[in-house]
């Protein structure tokens, strides 16, 4: 067939040429579709400059339009046989975008298995690690340096110098290179003469990328030194013994509320260090960074951060610090494990327990697992620290997996807070009560610790103002229009808004449905809360940390610096501050309903119910004055409640194993999730029985339970329908062979999106 007669022209292109012995290939991954991986020629000018983990520019697709990727591995001529590299198809990489790896090598594996694990995309997941005020170069900028070029240091250039020529050259011999301001600055002098120098080869300009800013951590005045109890130095020899072994070993350490396990982190990182190594320390919620970052800076002097409060400037610049070895301890949130130290020794998860380490959007990766993996394959040990264990690490500690420390006693020998469980249900509904939401007896004990000169924690996790708006006439409640679930009322701004979406609209004077002006504003949250308080107790001061007054950086520091400076008397607002806060003139701790999460439709309500009660209680009583916690419920004979006035972990942890045995949900079982959410009901209900009908297909010999699918209990959300469905099993290998072949295989549907949630944490 002739050329003409060719549907494609199978000539060469021009940049093949045959049987080159140096060429080198690369393959690269994107972080949007399509995904690759896709290999490229390495040109002769990019081999000696290209590692793997930097960023490239490459040709696509017949158009060749740029697309950013990721070298994940070069390939040299050594391996082609076993790689059976199409040459003919190759297109050359255009040019590299970053002068260093931007992706340690340690951390790529771990991408790579985080994007099995979770079935995600590895450009995607790569993406996720590096933070992106990295991926900008954010706080970098290149400036143009001059120094004295070689040919005049080593004599072969010779020049007849003026005196403002000469102290320019003086200068220089002193400082090596400098930046033409700070030259002209020092000498006295315009640019003119510094031009004149490169002319005649006596200078010559490079480029230098810089910091801009200096975000380091001002130091914190030395901790002093605490006296180990018996039981926090028998949990510290076991760690110091595992350190010592340079070997994984997952630790659990069940520490009750003030038990000290903060203490024994610290030791342990010391001993870290002493070998020239680094540690990580994952908090859970913003609020804790603040108060732990101090605690460490007090004793470390090299501590970084990462969370997502940090400026883009400021995370960038802690990222590179950490890169390039200059930090000993890195603290922050979830994605702080995938902090670049060089030389990691120790990882430390403070509350492990916390649902905030589940990432709610793909990869789907839960911390406390990257943790595991990343031990186990830098040969460190792990310690998970909490006082109420999730029961997933709990039943590895059973089971022998994991190591089992136990820390019973409060430090000094303090006594844990006794509880007094309020029944809501008893409380007399007077007109001066009906819409309280402080009860009698909490009153009284919150003018008591307030007479005394202590301070009061109290914690209800609901927004707001009120929890819904409801025509008292026909019955109409004020919905989202994009969730269809009641809006919440917000009185700071006059606005009725949906707290998973944003949207927001006026709040109505009358029954948007009927007309009429009989509008009942029902439920508490922390803004109505809030009002109560100070209405009652008028000479306090009161402070409310949630996500409507934690907006600005360092807002969450400023709260608690105030708390604990005793500036602050009453502390109010949501989970942020149920957990890991450390104030010793806390004597009463109150929780307003400690029912907000208890029937959820998810298997793990009672667990976080039971944790969440647990943990503020342990807020009281810390100091030498003691303390009491009052809990108010509408279920005071529920079990996880009861557990939790008892603080009695064991007791509770044992029971929910059986009943979640029952139903083989974890920790008895494995689990995963599969979301269809559309904009169109019937398509998304269609979609999600085909779906659930081939997973059944694909889970043989009864090894995998598909279960549903059904609604979502969130029926609709951001404007999308939603329906799911279940896959059990009692080993995760089965469950992801189903779970990687639906996604594979999966028909791609362009008015639909499918997620495949392993390990689900959110069952909404």
């Amino acid at each position: 067939m002739s050329k003409q007669g060719q549907l494609f022209d199978t000539t060469p292109p021009p940049w093949i040429l045959d049987d080159q012995p140096n060429r080198v290939v690369a393959r690269v991954v994107f972080a949007q579709a399509p995904y690759g991986p896709y290999d490229f020629l390495v040109p002769d000018e990019l081999q000696e400059k290209l590692r793997e983990g930097m960023r490239v520019i490459v040709p696509f697709g017949r158009s060749n339009r740029k697309l950013e990727g990721y070298c994940l591995r070069i390939i040299r001529s050594d391996a082609f046989a076993q790689e059976s590299i199409p040459f003919h198809r190759l297109k050359p990489i255009l040019k590299t975008i970053d002068r260093d790896a931007l992706v340690p090598g340690s951390l790529l594996a771990l991408a790579a298995w985080i994007s099995q694990h979770w079935l995600c995309p590895l450009g995607k997941t790569i993406e996720t690690i590096i933070p992106a005020g990295v991926r900008s170069k954010a706080n970098l900028r290149d400036v143009a340096m001059v120094g004295l070029s070689q040919e005049f240091i080593s004599g072969r250039l010779q020049a007849k110098l003026s005196p403002l020529h000469q102290r320019i050259v003086n200068l220089l011999q002193q400082r090596g290179s400098m930046l033409i301001s700070d030259l002209t600055k020092a000498v006295q002098c315009t640019a003119g003469p510094v031009s004149t120098l490169q002319k005649h080869g006596v200078l010559i300009a490079t480029t230098r990328t810089i910091e801009k800013d200096d975000f380091a951590i001002p130091a914190e005045e030395a901790a002093q030194l605490v006296v180990l109890n018996a039981e926090q130095q028998s949990a510290f020899d076991t760690i110091f013994a595992a350190i010592h072994q340079a070997e994984f070993q997952p630790i659990l350490l069940h520490g009750i509320t003030g038990s000290g396990k903060t203490e024994i982190y610290i030791r342990a990182i010391e001993e870290v260090i002493k070998f020239g190594r680094q540690a990580i320390v994952l908090v859970p919620e913003i609020s804790l960074t603040p108060q732990t970052r101090r605690r460490f800076r007090a004793r470390f002097e090299r501590v970084a951060v990462l969370h997502s409060n940090l400026t883009g400037p400021q995370r960038a610049w802690h990222w590179r610090q950490i890169a390039q070895g200059n930090v000993q301890v890195v603290v922050g949130a979830r994605s702080a494990i995938f902090a670049p130290l060089p030389k990691l020794g120790l990882v430390v998860i403070d509350e492990e327990h916390d649902a905030s380490f589940k990432q709610d959007k793909s990869p789907r990766y839960h911390a406390r697992d990257v943790a595991v993996w990343r031990a186990q394959h830098e040969k460190i040990p792990l310690v998970l620290g909490s006082a109420t264990p999730a029961l997933e690490s709990w039943q590895a500690a059973q089971q022998g997996r994991f190591s089992y420390l136990h820390l019973g006693q409060r430090v000094l020998d303090r006594p844990l807070p006794p509880v007094k469980i309020v029944d809501l249900r008893l409380q007399k509904m007077t007109a001066g009560t009906r819409a309280s939401a402080i009860s009698r007896p909490l009153n009284s004990a919150i003018q008591q610790a307030l007479d005394n000169g202590s301070q009061v924690i109290l914690l209800l996790n609901r927004r707001g103002y009120s929890t819904y708006v409801q025509c008292v006439t026909c019955g109409h409640v004020e919905a989202c229009d994009e969730c269809a679930i009641p809006l919440t009322h917000h009185r700071d701004k006059e606005l009725v808004m949906c707290h998973y979406c944003e949207f927001n609209k006026p709040t109505p004077l009358s029954c948007p449905s009927c007309h009429g002006p009989a509008i009942r504003f029902s439920g508490i949250g922390t803004q109505k809360l809030e009002q109560e308080v100070k209405a009652r107790f008028p000479d306090a001061k009161v402070t409310r940390m949630d996500t409507d007054t934690m907006l600005r950086p360092g807002s969450h520091e400023a709260a608690l610096a105030s708390f604990h400076e005793g500036e602050t008397h009453i502390l109010l607002g949501t989970q942020m501050i149920a957990k890991g806060l450390d104030f010793p003139n806390v004597t009463l701790v109150g929780v307003i309903n400690a029912d907000t999460s208890l029937h959820l439709q998810d298997f793990r309500a009672a667990e976080r119910t039971f944790t969440m009660v647990t943990q503020v209680a342990g807020r009281s009583g810390r100091g030498p004055k003691g303390g009491e916690v009052i809990v108010q419920t509408f279920c005071p004979d529920h079990p996880a409640i009861v557990a939790a006035a008892n603080h009695d972990y064991i007791s509770f942890s044992t029971k929910e194993v059986e009943n979640r045995t029952d139903f083989h949900y974890p920790p008895a079982g494995q689990l995963a999730r599969v979301v269809v959410r559309g904009d169109q009901q019937a398509l998304v209900e269609a979609f999600a029985q085909s779906l659930a009908v081939r997973a059944r297909s694909l889970a043989t010999q009864d090894e995998v339970k598909i279960v549903g699918p059904a609604p979502a209990p969130l029926g609709k959300l951001r404007g999308k329908f939603r329906y799911h469905f279940l896959a059990q099993a009692a080993q995760y290998e089965p469950l992801y062979r189903v779970m990687e072949r639906l996604y594979a295989e999966q028909e791609k549907h362009e008015e639909l999106q499918v997620v495949i949630d392993m390990d689900p944490y959110d069952m909404m």
